[in-house]
């Protein structure tokens, strides 16, 4: 039995806001990747499983327990690490980490003070007053407290710095070495790529496509950069060419393109009637398969250099 399913769930919230048709499901030990950029429907549906929202179609269960009938219990077998942080008023991070102990019957404060200690957190301040950072690290270590064996997070990694981006990494990692199911909701692709079995990538509330991230490893795909020696050859290349040329740099005569093992040879074939100072071989990814389902125009307008971080 799948530990997290989801079966045809869909929230209709009009005007295409919502989700539609979404169904998955996550094995014991498994860490499944939801992959979409901001608004894709990515925290709509951790709301459902969390069961604060009923769908309007479909099933949704955790250990076999439903959703939304059975949320009181289900909370106790998941850690649940929400992407926008809500503190009670006037408590201290002690305070909190106290209360949240106490909820779920915790007397053995080990674990927590082990979380506390690789993120480094400081628990004797005021919530008000910690930074967005701080208060991200609090999430987390209360998030894990009671070792749960289910981990739901919702941009996990908002807020945080480098450091402790990459020490949230290797915990997770951590984590799945100790047999714990995992789903990361993310719009970074290196943090999903470090750590996913399965990626499921979402689109305008639609489960566009499921794939073993084993596959993109294997894939014999390729993406190159090419920049030619002077614009003239640049635009020859472009008027000439039968590949889609989905990157174009005028600014620095360059073109980034992506292509299969047999069609090598055309491509040289091409290049061989303009000049070029350098082609490099750049190693298919997850962003590039991602962009294969969105706007690429779009999306590289706004910045080419944010997608190696993730979409804004």
């Amino acid at each position: 039995m799948p530990v997290i399913e989801m079966k045809h769930v869909t929230k209709d919230y009009g005007y295409g806001r919502g989700i539609f048709d979404v169904s998955f499901e996550i094995k014991k030990g498994e860490v499944f990747g939801f992959l979409g950029p901001n608004g894709a429907g990515k925290t709509t549906t951790i709301r459902h499983l969390m069961g604060f929202s009923k769908p309007h179609e479909g099933e949704l269960s955790i250990n076999g327990k439903d959703c939304w009938k059975a949320a009181a219990i289900i909370k106790y077998d998941v850690g649940y690490l929400p992407g926008e942080l809500a503190f009670p008023k006037n408590m201290t991070g002690d305070q909190f980490i106290k209360f949240m102990a106490e909820e779920r019957q915790i007397t053995d404060m080990t674990h927590t003070e082990e979380l506390k200690n690789i993120f480094e957190l400081d628990t004797s301040e005021d919530i008000k007053e910690m930074s967005l950072g701080t208060k991200r690290k609090l999430a987390v270590v209360t998030a894990f407290m009671h070792n749960p064996s289910v981990l739901i997070l919702d941009e996990p990694t908002s807020g945080l710095d480098p450091v402790m981006q990459e020490r949230f990494i290797q915990f997770i990692l951590n984590e799945k070495a100790n047999g714990k199911t995992i789903l990361l909701s993310s719009h970074i692709f290196s943090e999903v790529d470090a750590t996913c079995d399965r990626i499921a990538i979402i689109k305008d509330g639609v489960v566009v496509s499921t794939i073993e991230a084993n596959q993109l490893k294997q894939s014999t795909n390729k993406a190159f950069k090419i920049e030619f020696s002077s614009f003239q050859d640049y635009q020859t290349f472009l008027e000439d060419t039968k590949f889609t040329i989905p990157i174009k740099r005028p600014d620095q005569n360059q073109v980034k393109l992506n292509l299969t093992d047999e069609k090598m040879q055309q491509l040289f074939i091409e290049l061989s009637g303009v000049k070029v100072n350098f082609i490099s071989e750049i190693k298919f990814t997850l962003e590039d398969y991602f962009m294969d389902f969105y706007d690429r125009k779009k999306t590289v307008a706004a910045g080419e250099e944010n997608l190696q971080h993730g979409l804004h």
